[in-house]
């Protein structure tokens, strides 16, 4: 263990008796720890992850993607596959392949993924993070190691402005960062940029999955900064915390966003957060039980298509994804 370290993808100056410089961000024994740390915490072979990665903390949108990943496997890319936790393979021609993925044990496992695999490794891998910017942080180390193409948000968050309605979306352009997850490791001055061809993306794609004019689009869809606490229970704190939400003009706050996007800048993978509002808690509209059941019945389907629509336009423009933003002052050779 007193091999592995993050000095290079970090910046920190590395002392080699040869005097060399490192030719990658991890070297050997980082990429080795974060391969069985892959396997331990997603219940799947670290190979079945694929390039472009969607996180959630929802177990809802995993059966949807579960049920979109399987007719993907039917009727999509001709040898695709879905891996599920527990080494479970759902391959065309299963008669019940969506039941046996759902059945899939991903209770044994911390943060379950479900990998669409695809015969040129070009396929999407949905991993359900949980709840909290530790677990958030703790699989994106890991997952750095594969040099995915993007990895993408798709969770839920409070609204913090009155014109904002339950089912509504936020797309991130800048972050307050509260939950402190990162703050040794990314200093708070340093800023958390978007990285623009995401951003386009995703835009394009809430449009085509909303469908209707610019205006809806515009009603629907709210760009800004989320803020992202480690306390669930944020709110509780309201009444110090209100000036400085005010200030920074935030529009959501959550739990995850920050840190997935912090982790992108300092691992340089491009990145992109689209929530949907759940709840406005500072306007007393809570997540009580029977308005919650409603709102996952009717948003989640629609917010998991946008982010599977927004990794098809990003596939279509891949050579261009990679932004100088990501890039320090003294790279090494490979990405």
């Amino acid at each position: 263990m007193s091999l592995v370290g993050d000095a290079v993808v970090d910046g920190l100056r590395v002392d080699r008796l040869d005097d060399m410089r490192p030719l990658a961000l991890f070297d050997a024994p980082r990429v080795d720890y974060s391969l069985k740390r892959l396997e331990h915490y997603t219940g799947t072979p670290w190979s079945d992850t694929q390039p472009w990665i969607l996180f959630t903390n929802y177990q809802r949108y995993v059966e949807e993607f579960v049920r979109w990943g399987v007719e993907m496997v039917e009727t999509g890319v001709e040898g695709a596959t879905l891996s599920c936790p527990g080494r479970i393979v759902i391959e065309k021609g299963e008669a019940k392949g969506a039941e046996r993925a759902l059945e899939a044990p991903w209770r044994k496992y911390q943060m379950p993924a479900y990998h669409l695999k695809t015969p040129n490794n070009d396929g999407i891998t949905l991993v359900n993070i949980g709840v909290g910017p530790s677990n958030a942080k703790t699989i994106t180390d890991h997952l750095a190691v594969l040099r995915p193409h993007c990895w993408l948000m798709i969770g839920h968050c409070g609204g913090l402005r009155h014109t904002q309605r339950i089912g509504d979306y936020v797309l991130a352009h800048a972050y307050l960062r509260r939950d402190k997850i990162l703050d040794d490791r990314v200093p708070l001055e340093i800023p958390i940029p978007a990285i623009a061809e995401v951003q386009v993306a995703l835009q394009q794609a809430a449009g085509s999955v909303v469908g209707g004019d610019k205006d809806d689009l515009r009603r629907r869809l709210r760009t800004g900064t989320v803020v992202s606490y480690a306390d669930r229970n944020w709110e509780l704190n309201y009444v110090q915390e209100r000036q400085l939400l005010s200030q920074s003009r935030a529009i959501a706050v959550d739990m995850e966003s920050a840190c997935i996007a912090t982790q992108g800048f300092r691992l340089r993978v491009p990145y992109g957060v689209l929530l949907c509002v759940s709840d406005k808690p500072a306007h007393g509209e809570i997540k009580l039980p029977g308005v919650a059941d409603r709102f996952y019945d009717s948003a989640i389907g629609a917010h998991l298509r946008i982010g599977l629509e927004t990794i098809a336009l990003l596939k279509q423009n891949r050579d261009t994804l990679h932004s100088r933003k990501l890039r320090s002052f003294d790279e090494p050779a490979f990405r």
